[in-house]
């Protein structure tokens, strides 16, 4: 497993996330999707993921980057996906719309109506905790 990966995952299980530099932010509650609901969310948080880090036009602060990332690891382990089998199903499709010059400009937009439905869902971006 991706050591990434592997510690987002540890991390969802406490329903936070953190970044890189130990940001931790509240996960949104997806115990209630069926399986189908949740392989469209995560599809879309890791189209969301790669437009934003990838397209200058389309920036996520460091929190909402962590509330992504940390519901697209915690949605993997809720579907039984492994680092391998989430990177070949998600997110190297994701990264394939990179080949398309409109990809930006049309999942760009998305981001921050999916940062809004992640905190309707119970997700934050308000920081839980920084390390030091």
């Amino acid at each position: 497993m991706k050591p990434m990966l592997a510690a987002a995952l540890l991390a969802t299980a406490s329903g936070a996330a953190w970044a890189d530099g130990g940001m931790t932010v509240p996960l949104p509650d997806t115990s209630g999707l069926a399986a189908d609901e949740a392989r469209a969310l995560i599809t879309e948080v890791a189209q969301v993921n790669v437009i934003t880090s990838n397209c200058p036009a389309y920036p996520v602060s460091d929190a909402e980057w962590t509330l992504i990332a940390g519901t697209g690891d915690k949605l993997a382990a809720q579907l039984g996906l492994d680092a391998s089998a989430y990177d070949k199903q998600f997110y190297g499709p994701a990264f394939q719309l990179l080949d398309d010059p409109g990809t930006c400009d049309r999942i760009g937009p998305k981001a921050k109506p999916l940062i809004a439905r992640l905190k309707a869902m119970g997700g934050g971006t308000t920081p839980l905790s920084r390390s030091q």
